[in-house]
């Protein structure tokens, strides 16, 4: 009979080997590829027009799509906690709803409605705005597609914190928004915080749905992920991996951002409990 030592070994092989051979071995080809030929290769076709373009392009959705989200997040889990009302459950499952389709179809139903021909097709034909093909489209699918983040960091935070500080605050005489920015705000910081986090490495990844409703044009419509694949269907391999490293640096670094604010958190924690 396997000795419980002996199966906890065995399991834990096992979680490193598919761990490797799933996360890690990718990733090590990527960055061997990359710098094998040395930093100066790798800088110079990261520094190319196009490939700064898309960089600003990427950064750029960001900006745009970030704030939106948080706002949005933040307004509907306060709706979702503090608020019973009929619909509820059925809000609650559309807002999965970006997990569950496939960013192509996003990028194919945002055509067929703001398209030339699309049910609002007139903003484009009649009024000259046009989304698809354009930046705006380009905006659209990147806040379908990361919708749900700030909304389930945060919901579960407003349940944990409950109402008692909220109504402790009315009592005193505290308008609604200086409730919500005094005592709301604050009791969800690390929650919206790591929405946030999720919601910009989403968005700067994001490809299936982007690439349905931008024109994909090198040094206007292209943002890094477009670009890595531009580049490899051209036969640029190693431009293709220079900007997936780019890519992959800068998505990194917005998670370690995460990682650092959890621990952070845990130490605040930990000091707070020592304290009382």
């Amino acid at each position: 009979m396997t000795s419980r030592p002996s199966k906890r070994h065995l399991l834990r092989c096992a979680v490193l080997g598919y761990v490797g051979i799933m996360l890690i071995a990718p990733v090590s080809v990527i960055l061997y590829r990359t710098f094998e030929p040395g930093l100066g290769h790798f800088w110079a076709w990261v520094s190319t027009p196009a490939a700064v373009s898309a960089l600003n392009l990427s950064l750029l959705l960001v900006i745009i799509v970030v704030p939106l989200n948080a706002l949005f997040g933040v307004s509907t889990a306060i709706l979702l906690v503090r608020n019973r009302f009929r619909g509820r459950s059925i809000l609650q499952a559309i807002l999965d709803l970006p997990f569950a389709v496939s960013p192509i179809i996003v990028g194919v139903a945002l055509i067929a409605l703001w398209g030339s021909s699309g049910a609002l097709g007139f903003v484009e034909s009649s009024l000259g705005f046009k989304i698809i093909f354009g930046l705006p489209g380009m905006v659209l699918a990147s806040i379908f597609v990361t919708l749900p983040f700030v909304v389930r960091e945060v919901q579960p935070v407003l349940v944990e914190v409950g109402v008692e500080q909220e109504q402790a605050a009315a009592t005193l005489g505290s308008t609604a928004w200086q409730t919500l920015w005094r005592v709301t705000l604050p009791s969800i910081r690390w929650g919206l915080t790591y929405g946030i986090v999720l919601t910009t490495a989403r968005t700067l990844g994001e490809f299936g749905a982007v690439i349905m409703v931008s024109s994909n044009l090198p040094g206007q419509s292209q943002t890094l992920t477009l670009l890595a694949n531009d580049r490899y269907h051209r036969g640029a391999e190693y431009g293709a991996y220079a900007v997936s490293t780019l890519l992959m640096g800068v998505a990194v670094a917005f998670l370690a951002a995460k990682a650092a604010l959890l621990l952070y958190r845990k130490q605040a924690k930990a000091l707070d409990r020592a304290v009382h």
